[in-house]
């Protein structure tokens, strides 16, 4: 690519007024300034995206700046996180009041004059890239490309299921739609053709994606990887597609927007082209997209807009109250009518608007717990799967925001709600979501839902945890509870062999901040594991589950399941060891926690003191205090034996040198389970050998 631009040409008079042009230039000139100012950034397309966004916004939009978390605002999404500029302006000229984190105004703007100009610096509410719950206003955490286009396909199937679930006649509480600004990057990620693929095909008329095609990256032209027709791919899925060929041309921007909006039977897909970096040396170029025009480039861009060169951050006056005043004045009287209609909803339907509040509270309806089952020592047991299907057809009756599936696994993972229909194109009520065989969109959908209010879960087996990596971190990094359930979690998958069993994924999810993964030991700590991740508000939840059966342990002899909620705690010491530290420990997960409690067994009739100890929670552990953590963990037992069917990484901070692991070190194998556990030494026989070893190495 070269520096030449292409002749500079102004837009029309009569597709941009000399008030629209100069509001326009102003969310292009703050974003040229705060990338210069940064020496970092993205001014390319907030450059080129200036006049969609301000048509958007200003003309069409259904928000509050005043009320800015309002339930049934339209939602806008910025999948070109890259492009964050453009959001912060338009929140600075839209005056977008911020809210914190209790759900309390702070008097102050969501995204001031000050904070633009500490763009991509420490600490401050204009990160690099859009985060939520760090910026007001932001609706999503984007930035990974493709992500947030299929956020968006959760929040229109939020909002579709809120509309079925509480929508009476003459009370529409929820009819918002939902608007994602997407680009090139985004289409080529596999994740937005299958967040496409099936928003397509459950008819949702209440999404559209503005498509920014500037034929781009940062490679170059798009033409070196990408030539296909996007237009003709999104027809073939079921979606509308509209084009404007000029992202200036406001007039032609208004008519797409009335078109989507008019459609009632799919999704709308708006082609729009653009020139990244419009107006600027660098316009058409792939330099303008990922680096600061440079002061020269800036000055000369300026001078191109008939903008002052020598100022820098530069509002004219007027701009700002204007655009502002068109939002405020269509937004605030639906805002404000919407909150009658529940008042007066609340009168006719009080059940349903309590239900409502709970939600908008981020809390679950009382007593729900107590539908919690137990289940009686078994020693046949049950797969963990099975336990976990078993507890969330227990709870869903009495958590009617929990809605959740699988990607084509359900009768395997044993996630459906029994006897609720299916979310499907006919029936919005549904709470079974069928996502097909994408669990990458399965993932970033659900952290839509969960962020428009809903309780998703969403299943497949823990190998598979690979395809959907991107969401479920990008869950912990927004702090929404979404549930992933992963089921066949070991090489007690068996036969369908190393393919099909996991051995590095916990280690992995183990990894991510903020991310609650817990592999419950029998029946009653999958129902404990279940109600922590339905309590928590700011944490997503990784449920770790078996395809084989395991005993449901014996609660009576054995400590209550209830330890779970501390990551790890003491399942059993000897009879007869009274206040003495054990001399050693067994450390069991999951469907070897029954495995270590034999072993336990075994040395307490040797005379042994030892003690066996669950640790479904890595993440819930370390939040311990330090006297919880040695009452479990005393430093002065140095013999340890860790037993799980997964990768040993990580888990030397709790065995220590004079420690040992029956985990496992290469990928598993093609064989029925038994002949597996003795292949590689998950047998009571080598786990009471491996504990004398360490005894003996710790002396």
């Amino acid at each position: 690519m070269t520096d030449s631009a292409p002749t500079f040409h102004p837009p029309a008079a009569d597709v941009q007024s000399h008030d629209d042009r100069l509001a326009i230039d102003t969310i292009r000139t703050l974003a040229m300034d705060a990338v210069q100012k940064a020496n970092s950034g993205h001014p390319g397309t907030p450059m080129a995206l200036a006049p969609v966004a301000y048509a958007l916004w200003r003309d069409v939009l259904r928000t509050d700046p005043a009320c800015p978390d309002w339930p049934n605002r339209d939602r806008f999404v910025l999948s070109v996180g890259h492009a964050s500029m453009l959001l912060y302006a338009v929140l600075h000229l839209a005056g977008v009041e911020e809210i914190d984190a209790n759900g309390a105004k702070t008097g102050k703007p969501a995204v001031s004059l000050a904070d633009i100009e500490q763009f991509r610096q420490l600490d401050s509410k204009t990160p690099g890239h859009p985060e939520y719950r760090m910026t007001t206003g932001v609706e999503t955490t984007t930035g990974p490309l493709g992500q947030g286009v299929a956020n968006s396909v959760g929040m229109a199937m939020a909002e579709q299921s809120l509309a079925a679930h509480f929508n009476r006649d003459e009370f529409p509480l929820f009819d918002h739609n939902v608007y994602a600004l997407c680009g090139d990057g985004d289409m080529m990620e596999g994740v937005s053709g299958e967040a496409a693929s099936l928003a397509g095909h459950l008819r949702l008329s209440n999404l559209c994606w503005i498509y920014d095609s500037n034929t781009i990256s940062i490679e170059g032209s798009t033409q070196i990887a990408f030539t296909e027709d996007v237009g003709a791919r999104f027809a073939a899925y079921g979606w509308q597609v509209l084009h404007v060929d000029d992202a200036n041309d406001l007039p032609a921007l208004h008519a797409a927007f009335a078109r989507f909006r008019d459609t009632t039977d799919r999704p709308t897909l708006i082609i729009v082209r653009s020139v990244i970096g419009w107006g600027s040396p660098r316009a058409g170029s792939a330099k303008a997209h990922g680096e600061p025009l440079g002061e020269d480039g800036v000055r000369a861009t300026k001078a191109a807009y008939g903008w002052p060169q020598d100022k820098a951050f530069y509002v004219p006056d007027g701009v700002k109250e204007a655009f502002s005043g068109a939002i405020d004045a269509r937004g605030r009287p639906l805002r404000e009518a919407w909150e009658g209609m529940v008042e007066r909803y609340r009168a006719v339907y009080p059940a349903l608007a309590k239900e409502l509040d709970l939600l908008r509270g981020g809390r679950l309806p009382e007593g729900w717990q107590d539908a919690l089952p137990s289940f009686p020592a078994d020693a046949k047991g049950m797969a963990s799967r099975e336990a976990g299907g078993k507890v969330l057809n227990a709870l869903a009756p009495h958590v009617p925001a929990l809605i959740g599936g699988a990607a084509d696994l359900s009768p395997s993972t044993k996630t459906e709600i029994t006897g609720a229909p299916s979310f499907s194109p006919d029936d919005r009520a549904g709470r079974n979501l069928h996502f097909g065989v994408r669990e990458h969109a399965m993932g970033a959908i659900a952290n839509g839902m969960a962020l428009s209010y809903l309780r998703p879960y969403t299943a497949t087996f823990l190998v598979f945890a690979d395809y959907m990596r991107a969401p479920i971190r990008l869950a912990a990094i927004m702090e929404v509870p979404t549930v992933f359930v992963f089921t066949h979690d070991s090489i007690g998958v068996g036969e369908d062999g190393p393919t099909h069993q996991p051995i590095e994924h916990l280690a992995t999810l183990r990894a991510i901040p903020g991310l609650d993964t817990i592999r419950p030991g029998d029946a009653n700590e999958v129902a404990v594991a279940w109600r922590l991740a339905l309590e928590s508000t700011h944490t997503p939840t990784a449920l770790i589950l078996s395809r084989q059966a395991i005993p449901t342990l014996d609660r009576e002899e054995l400590t209550s399941a209830e330890g779970v909620a501390r990551g790890a705690y003491v399942l059993a010491d000897c009879p007869g060891a009274g206040d003495a530290d054990p001399e050693v420990i067994l450390i069991g997960t999951g469907s070897e926690l029954p495995l270590a409690v034999e072993a336990w067994r075994s040395l307490c009739d040797e005379g042994v003191r030892a003690r066996v100890v669950s640790m479904p929670s890595w993440y819930r552990f370390e939040k311990q205090d330090a006297a919880w953590r040695e009452s479990v963990l005393p430093r002065a037992v140095r013999a340890r034996v860790v037993v799980e069917q997964a990768g040993s990484l990580g888990w030397d901070r709790y065995v220590g040198m004079d420690g040992a692991m029956v985990t496992m070190s290469t990928f598993g194998a093609s064989a029925p389970l038994a002949k597996l556990q003795e292949k590689f030494g998950f047998t009571r026989d080598n786990v009471v050998k491996l504990a004398h070893e360490a005894i003996a190495k710790s002396r």
